[in-house]
């Protein structure tokens, strides 16, 4: 049996909440091999949660950040594989299990999900189970996304765990993909497994809580100093990850019509 845990974190977003934790379970994830994180909802999140019978609930009194909250998730059951995701998302039949796998048949350590961004107007499972099947062998090497990361024990004992710094209002991810590249752990993404993710729900909601305008980004940050880059080698990545972007989404349309990352709009999907 797969040693596993998913982990999430919450804020004030109590509908998608719910619709996240009954995706789990639906999917073939047992409610004890769930923790949740939640930090400082007022809106009945936490009594939720308390009551949801998950392996564990863990309520923060105010909001610690992304990185604190995933920390603790990954802490409270330390399995050999923590899926660290979004809760503003839904996900396809046995997707932890078939991650995994797939983590292990490429000798993997960190994998994450094709997806899908946007409007649910179509039907999720159906499309899942095509699309897993159709795009089952296409592979992003060197590429993992924060939506949802399958992660093996040993990358945080090798990198640590995730920054716990408040103020950085979820630019941990960046960092942690930075260290991940920097110490070339293996890592990808797989068209074998699909998810619905509806876009960013929390941090939408932190900015409307600090009046800043969609489209804006949450925290501007300086983030070369932050990732210890000249200002051309930051320039230089941006411009070598954008280009394989762009290069793995025109081979996938071309082969499969489709590619591993679509956005939902006007009832049509587009690739990106």
């Amino acid at each position: 049996m797969l040693d596993y845990t998913v982990t999430f974190a919450t804020l004030n977003c109590l509908d998608y909440t719910k619709q996240c934790l009954e995706s789990l379970i639906q999917a073939g994830t047992k409610s004890n091999q769930i923790v949740a994180v939640d930090n400082g909802s007022t809106d009945g999140t936490q009594n939720y949660l308390n009551e949801a019978g998950i392996a564990s609930a863990i309520c923060n009194k105010e909001n610690l950040s992304c990185g604190v909250a995933w920390n603790q998730g990954i802490l409270a059951r330390q399995s050999e594989w923590t899926i660290v995701m979004n809760n503003d998302l839904i996900v396809s039949h046995q997707f932890a299990e078939r991650m995994i796998e797939f983590a292990i048949k490429n000798d993997l350590k960190m994998v994450s999900p094709a997806l899908v961004d946007g409007t649910l107007d179509y039907d999720f499972n159906e499309f899942a189970s095509s699309a897993s099947l159709k795009m089952h062998d296409v592979m992003r090497m060197y590429s993992t996304h924060a939506v949802c990361m399958c992660i093996h024990w040993s990358v945080f004992q090798e990198i640590g765990f995730f920054r716990a710094t408040p103020t950085l209002l979820g630019f941990e991810d960046t960092i942690f993909f930075s260290d991940i590249r920097k110490y070339g752990i293996k890592h990808a993404t797989t068209g074998s497994v699909w998810l619905h993710h509806f876009g960013s729900v929390t941090q939408e909601y932190m900015k409307l809580q600090r009046g800043i305008p969609k489209g804006k980004v949450l925290l501007k940050v300086n983030d070369r100093k932050l990732l210890g880059q000249s200002w051309l080698e930051r320039k230089l990545l941006r411009h070598s990850l954008r280009k394989a972007e762009q290069n793995w989404r025109n081979s996938e349309i071309k082969q499969y019509g489709m590619s591993l990352h679509g956005l939902r709009k006007n009832s049509e999907f587009h690739w990106l």
